[in-house]
Parts: structure tokens; sequence; C-alpha cells
């Protein structure tokens, strides 16, 4: 199979719903091919469920030949048990990445949030928000999760078009601009 190393496939895990979107980069902008979520929540047991992630995710990769995985990690939310079976989804979708041929990227929330909002700690509806503009792609799904998933491999795009970037750390623009005059254009 002949993967495409410019369209990312993002995942948002979970065992009763994983979102998922795939864009194209061109250049330093990107398209969305597709996202939409996974619906799990018919599934009897945790192991009908990962399997069911693992065909899928497949099935998503060889429609699209996608060459990039971008996957939100797991964090310690509600309980212990919740990050468990997220990790396991999380597990499972880098797994048929991996059988696929892809190459894997791990974004925590806080950086996904960051990425694309500004702020770390933006909510659900704050990203989707401003995914749905960044990309100009109205979202169909109900589900925030399939945002997630396309803010993810946005992430991911973001920071392979712009890798010293992750590295700065700043708290404003201003300090930014202050910092790194040679990122920051006169026109």
């Amino acid at each position: 199979m002949n993967l495409r190393k410019d369209r990312i496939l993002g995942i948002d895990p979970g065992t009763n719903i994983l979102g998922y979107g795939i864009i194209e980069q061109q250049g330093q902008n990107a398209k969305v091919l597709t996202c939409g979520v996974i619906l799990l929540k018919e599934y009897e047991n945790q192991q009908t469920k990962l399997r069911e992630i693992f065909l899928q995710v497949q099935e998503i990769v060889e429609s699209y030949q996608t060459g990039v995985l971008s996957i939100e990690l797991p964090f310690y939310g509600k309980n212990a048990q919740s990050m468990l079976k997220l990790g396991r989804s999380q597990g499972v979708a880098i797994a048929a990445g991996i059988l696929m041929g892809m190459e894997i990227h791990e974004f925590s929330a806080k950086k996904i949030k960051k990425s694309i909002t500004g702020n770390g700690n933006a909510s659900k509806e704050q990203v989707a928000h401003m995914i749905t503009r960044l990309l100009n792609y109205p979202v169909e799904s109900n589900y925030l999760d399939a945002t997630d998933a396309l803010a993810t491999a946005y992430c991911y795009h973001l920071q392979s078009k712009h890798p010293g970037l992750s590295d700065v750390k700043m708290k404003t623009w201003k300090s930014f601009i202050k910092d790194n005059p040679e990122k920051v254009s006169k026109s």
C-alpha cells in the first residue's frame, strides 16, 4: 500500500465514541477530507469494541491512504478505570496504524487545545468552533469527538510546519515577538 505522508488521520480515542478526522496538507494550508465518529455503544463487551476500533481504523487508512496518525494521549479524568479504557482504545488504534505502516504522533489534550485555541484549558466547544473556522469546514457531526479528532490532526500539521514553535515558552504575543524577532514579518 502506498500511504501518503501529506494525509493525516487524527483520532480522539474512546470506547463508546471514537472521533476521527483526516486532513491533507497543501503547503502551509490543510484541507479536510472527512471527519466523523465510530459509535461503539452497541457492542456489549470491551474486547468487541477494541476489535471494531482496530478494524475500522485499518479501513479508514486503506480508504484514504493516510500516512500519518496523530492521536490524543489518554488523561486522568473521572477515574482510573476510564483512563485505562481510553488507553486501550488509543493502543489499539496505534497498533492498527503501526500494522498499516503509518508514522505515529501523540499529543496531550492540553497541547492540542493550546495549538488550536491558544488556551490549553479550552472547552470542547471552543475547540470545535476554532477548528471549523481554521479549516473552513462545517462539521456535520453532532459529536464533539469528530472536531477533537480534526484538531488532533491539525495540531500535527502545525507542529510539522513550525517544529521550533513547540519549544517556545511564551505567555503573550508581545513576549513571543520580543523573543523571536526572526519569526516575525515586518511587512
